[in-house]
């Protein structure tokens, strides 16, 4: 594909993701924000797709996306990117070049987990042998995120890891692709809830063998069919949906 075939077609799978997200209750009104990097080549201006302020996730669609470049100017897209995504994003972005997309929200599970003292995924479900590793906590909520001193902090505390829970917040999940990242968030919401489900009944979790850890920190779908998970995301869309790809 060329560029401009290239961008429309990271533009219909972001846009899948916050139509998808909207659908399972991840999006916080119209507050949470998602970014995608475009190519670009030696010398030239980096540049990332991001939803509008204002948009609730189930009215975005591939063309409503602003192009934005690192210093927070759009260049493309009618709308206003938000302070507090621009300093999380670009900081991200910046510091992280592996971080080609990046995934910031409030989704039930992982949020409550994110509110308790101490709140860690633990060690007892099939998905955390791939998870184990993945996780970073950020245990010191600064407030909101309006400067980019606060971005660098946060992007410090991913290290290399691609998901970060961020205390009294949310979480911001990383990848190399939309997909990678869409997928590794479904699972990690997903687990948590589970986590979440047994610690209600009171009774102690039963944790797994440590030696069944993959300690894999390298590209999610090394592992799993992220790419045919959000290919079938856009097919249900394309069917219910298929002004998202507009």
């Amino acid at each position: 594909m060329d560029r401009e075939e290239t961008e429309i077609e990271l533009r219909r799978d972001l846009a899948a993701v916050f139509r998808v997200m909207a659908r399972l209750d991840m999006n916080e009104q119209i507050a949470g924000h998602n970014s995608m990097m475009l190519p670009h080549g030696e010398g030239e201006e980096p540049r990332f797709l991001i939803n509008p302020r204002g948009l609730h996730y189930s009215e975005i669609s591939a063309s409503r996306l602003l192009l934005c470049n690192l210093t927070g100017d759009v260049l493309s897209g009618d709308g206003e990117l938000r302070k507090v995504a621009f300093h999380i994003h670009a900081r991200i972005h910046r510091m992280h070049p592996q971080a080609q997309c990046i995934l910031h929200t409030h989704p039930q599970y992982l949020t409550a987990l994110s509110l308790l003292e101490g709140g860690r995924m633990e060690f007892c479900h099939q998905n955390d042998m791939a998870l184990a590793g993945r996780i970073a906590y950020d245990d010191d909520f600064n407030g909101i995120v309006l400067d980019d001193a606060e971005g660098d902090r946060l992007a410090r505390a991913l290290g290399d890891r691609t998901i970060l829970l961020m205390a009294n917040h949310g979480v911001t999940v990383v990848g190399p692709t939309i997909h990678d990242a869409f997928d590794e968030l479904y699972m990690a919401e997903r687990t948590c809830k589970y986590q979440m489900t047994a610690m209600a009944t009171g009774r102690p979790l039963r944790e797994m063998k440590r030696e069944h850890r993959m300690n894999h920190k390298g590209t999610w779908s090394d592992y799993f069919d992220a790419r045919l998970h959000l290919d079938a995301w856009r097919r249900i869309l394309d069917r219910d949906e298929p002004d998202y790809a507009a």
